[in-house]
């Protein structure tokens, strides 16, 4: 029936609609069952039980026409097939895991232990499954067009800082203020929390002086490149509530959120402002975080040049998969937001200390939509330390916990089915310390203990265990392989879960409790030092080669042993391996530079007094950029000084730079016809970053062109033969970072006492293990000569030379004689081998010491 009110072409069609909507409906019926029916036959026909020969052979068979579909091409209809078959295998596995494989209830202690073994496998199917729904078919958005600039939104950019560097903080405002926007449409804003009325009004004197001194010095930036300065009275709920200040007091229509590290490239608004053009209901627009500097675990194992960084999974692959299915969400920064979608849901939430995700998960579920836009847009900063490395993901996972906990996304009203299970698995993604130390640990009680964590032979674990690994790697490398080497998401949750555990027990015991803590950025590591957060890693891996050598011997030599301890030891050996290559992460490799550089090809004038050469600066960062000029030009420039200035050839044409004020840093350096200078920034005007700006983000494409260099697949045999490279580099960094200092102090110590002289007192070294004492060294009063490594290997050669003549004089005293060096008190076995030690102690130390005295 037809409303009054209603066009005349629309209640002519209105009973058209109707029959066509009441179609539609019954089509989707029609579909979810014969969906429903399938799936039951499916899981039917997989829950079959067949003998351990059938289950190998099938397990084969899958490996050979997932390896077949894998050459014939990564299509749509490949691609689902090749994860339909990976899905059986897992599925079979799964069924025999919970039916057959767990301990019997006569051994409640096994059967507790069991269960916990087998649910922390669940999770992990579960996040492989969520894993395979989602990026099934990732959305690869097309360029969006800005139209015209009349109809273009207005725009305020938001930069929150807290405590960052003057250096960085007038990159990113003048990189902001360079963006490819029309001039009266968008404003910058630096919401500054250090410099707020509660900062500069401390109890503590020193503490209000640096903040008032703070906001008067980021006042005067503001000026210079023409943003506005913002604080406010109070500093509550951490940077939810600062963006929430900023936003009470601008009026553009959209808001762009930067990190106060996170610098944009002039293209960031061209490539993305037009998608809110498309959909009136789209709220966010969020782009990928890349980074200039690698990780801390990058950074110890030297991959960052050529393996895809551990967040490039997430951005390249995640959420893309998530963008599909309108569950993309915001990142905290490198995203512009519809403020009328702010609105509505009352700012930025700030119940948890992830404002970020929470501020989508609110939006999505009042309808509103979001979108991934996979181009590298802006260029930021990670931890440098392996510390704040931890500290920053201890406060992710605490807040993605919080969001769980206190808003359920199983629970939430508005979400869509996928949704649900997207938000789902993003934050229970953040569980994966606790299954993967009850992985590390599980076989140890086996291997000590003699507890049956599962009940099966070695020829089922081939045809079971083996076959679903083999599968679950090859799944993974097959969707992630150009963005995620083999066994590196083990390593990253193995470093980071021996501490998250304990993150992930406080918010459960206290939702409410975490706070936000503002992660440090551009520190300089002076030296190789062992990591203060070594020390569970080092007892680990000694707990894990202690389980591998009693494993192999048990099995080996002790009667009634049975092949679970075999599969149970290779289970160990394979946890030794992860634990081996976390040694060489926390072994922390020194890193002189602050900030780090990008690699550009831009050219520009270099003014020396009077002489002015061309010259092509090839690679700059927040401090600092090296120039490359002709060897004639170098020679009629006199940089006996060694003062300079840059000026830039600009890509921004709108304003005029002033010259980059330089002072020389190293020695030039002549390679073939070209001289190459390295320089720093001599103290640099505010406006001055206008051309350090444009040199470093005016162009997008060479940090593209990085990116894309990383991103070649790597294959399961040569990730693995590279990872086990890394498992016998790393325990012999960590032992080098803690034992040379050690033995620098001792020769230290020696060459004192020769002398005649005191040796200054030992103190552990503020980068070092703290109460190990691994890292000791002597004060800078009587600083000990340089050790190198020829010299290191040489002592130890000695000292090894020794011990091996001292046990070859204890092999060829008869048997009845080694009593006479026992003291007098009885031939105990503890007593005798005390001194033997004592005995073997004071030749190694006479070897030891003539050897020093003729190479002193």
């Amino acid at each position: 029936m037809s409303k009054k009110g209603d066009p005349p072409n629309l209640r002519n069609n209105r009973p058209a609609i109707g029959l066509l909507g009441r179609a539609n409906s019954l089509l989707q019926v029609v579909r979810w069952t014969l969906w429903g029916f399938c799936t039951f036959a499916t899981l039917t026909f997989l829950m079959q039980p067949v003998s351990v020969t059938a289950q190998l052979l099938l397990s084969i068979s899958v490996v050979v026409a997932m390896l077949v579909t894998w050459s014939l091409g990564r299509g749509r209809v490949f691609r689902f097939l090749f994860l339909g078959l990976g899905s059986a295998v897992a599925i079979r596995y799964l069924y025999w895991r919970i039916t057959t494989t767990l301990p019997s209830s006569d051994e409640p202690l096994a059967l507790f232990i069991g269960l916990l073994l087998l649910g922390a496998e669940l999770y992990c199917v579960f996040i492989l499954t969520i894993s395979v729904i989602v990026n099934a078919d990732p959305l690869k958005r097309p360029d969006a067009k800005r139209g015209d600039e009349r109809d273009l939104p207005t725009v305020d950019v938001f930069i929150p800082t807290y405590n960052e560097e003057f250096s960085v903080l007038a990159l990113t405002v003048a990189s902001a203020r360079s963006l490819d926007y029309p001039p009266d449409k968008f404003t910058v804003w630096l919401l500054d929390d250090g410099g707020s009325d509660q900062k500069c009004s401390d109890k503590d004197e020193a503490k209000a002086a640096a903040a008032r001194e703070r906001r008067a010095m980021l006042q005067a930036l503001c000026r210079d490149l023409g943003a506005r300065y913002s604080t406010r009275a109070r500093n509550e709920h951490a940077k939810a509530g600062n963006l929430n200040a900023g936003l009470a007091k601008s009026t553009g229509e959209i808001v762009v959120v930067f990190d106060a590290d996170h610098a944009p490239f002039r293209s960031f608004l061209r490539e993305t402002v037009g998608e809110f053009a498309k959909d009136p209901k789209l709220f966010l627009v969020q782009t990928p975080h890349v980074f200039l500097n690698p990780d801390p675990i990058e950074r110890n194992l030297q991959t960052f040049a050529r393996m895809p960084s551990e967040n490039e999974m997430f951005y390249a692959e995640t959420q893309r998969g998530l963008d599909k299915w309108d569950g993309s969400f915001f990142c905290g920064s490198a995203a512009l937001l519809r403020r009328a979608a702010l609105e509505e849901a009352g700012g930025f939430s700030g119940v948890t200390i992830t404002e970020d995700c929470e501020t989508a998960f609110e939006l999505h579920s009042k309808g509103w939509h979001s979108a991934y836009i996979d181009k590298p847009l802006i260029a930021g900063l990670q931890p440098d330390s392996f510390i704040e490395f931890i500290g920053q993901r201890s406060r992710w996972c605490q807040g993605m916990f919080q969001i769980l906990m206190l808003k359920n996304p199983a629970f939430k009203k508005g979400l869509s089915l996928v949704q649900r299970l997207a938000y789902l698995s993003s934050m229970a993604f953040w569980f994966f310390p606790i299954p993967r130390l009850i992985f590390m640990f599980a076989p140890l009680l086996h291997i000590f203990f003699d507890i049956k964590i599962f009940v099966a032979n070695i020829d089922e674990a081939i045809a079971f265990t083996l076959g679903y690994m083999v599968v679950n790697i090859m799944l993974q490398n097959y969707l992630y392989g150009k963005v995620r080497w083999p066994w590196v998401s083990e390593l990253y949750e193995y470093a980071q879960g021996v501490y998250l555990a304990k993150a992930i027990v406080s918010v459960v015991w206290s939702p409410r409790k975490p706070t936000f803590n503002v992660t440090a950025k551009g520190q300089a590591l002076d030296n190789n030092h062992l990591s203060p957060m070594a020390w569970p890693f080092i007892v680990i891996f000694l707990l894990l080669t202690a389980a591998v050598v009693t494993a192999a011997y048990r099995y080996a030599f002790e009667p009634g042993v049975s092949s679970l301890m075999l599969v149970v030891g290779l289970w160990a050996m394979f946890n030794l391996v992860i634990a081996g290559v976390a040694l060489g992460v926390v072994a922390e490799r020194s890193q002189p530079d602050r900030f780090p550089r990008l690699k550009i090809n831009r050219s520009a004038h270099l003014v020396v007094g009077r002489s002015k050469a061309e010259v092509i600066v090839t690679n700059v960062s927040a401090e600092a950029c090296s120039v490359a000029l002709d060897a004639e030009s170098f020679k009629k420039l006199n940089l006996m000084n060694g003062e300079a200035q840059l000026i830039v050839d600009q890509a921004d044409t709108r304003r005029e730079f002033v010259p980059i004020p330089l002072r020389l840093a190293r020695e030039p350096v002549r390679q073939g016809d070209s001289v190459a200078l390295g320089f720093q920034y001599k103290d640099p005007s505010a406006r001055a970053f206008w051309a350090i700006a444009d040199l470093m983000y005016g162009d997008a494409t060479p940090l593209w062109r990085f990116l894309q260099s990383r991103r070649k697949h790597m294959d399961v045999f040569r990730g693995t033969f590279q990872f086990l490279i890394w498992s016998v580099i790393g325990p012999a960094r960590a032992f080098a970072y803690g034992y040379i200092p050690l033995l620098q102090a001792i020769r230290t110590a020696f060459k004192f006492k020769n002398a005649g002289q005191v040796p200054a007192e030992p103190h552990i070294a503020a980068q070092g293990l703290g109460a190990t004492n691994l890292l000791a060294r002597s004060r800078p009063a009587l600083a000990a000569p340089a050790i190198d490594a020829d010299e290191w290997i040489r002592d130890l050669l000695v000292v090894a030379r020794a011990y091996a003549d001292e046990a070859a004089s204890f092999a060829a005293v008869p048997q009845r004689d080694l009593r006479s060096i026992a003291p007098a008190r009885g031939p105990g076995k503890r007593d005798w081998l005390a001194a033997m030690l004592q005995r073997a102690a004071t030749k190694v130390s006479s070897s030891f010491a003539s050897h020093r005295s003729g190479t002193a």
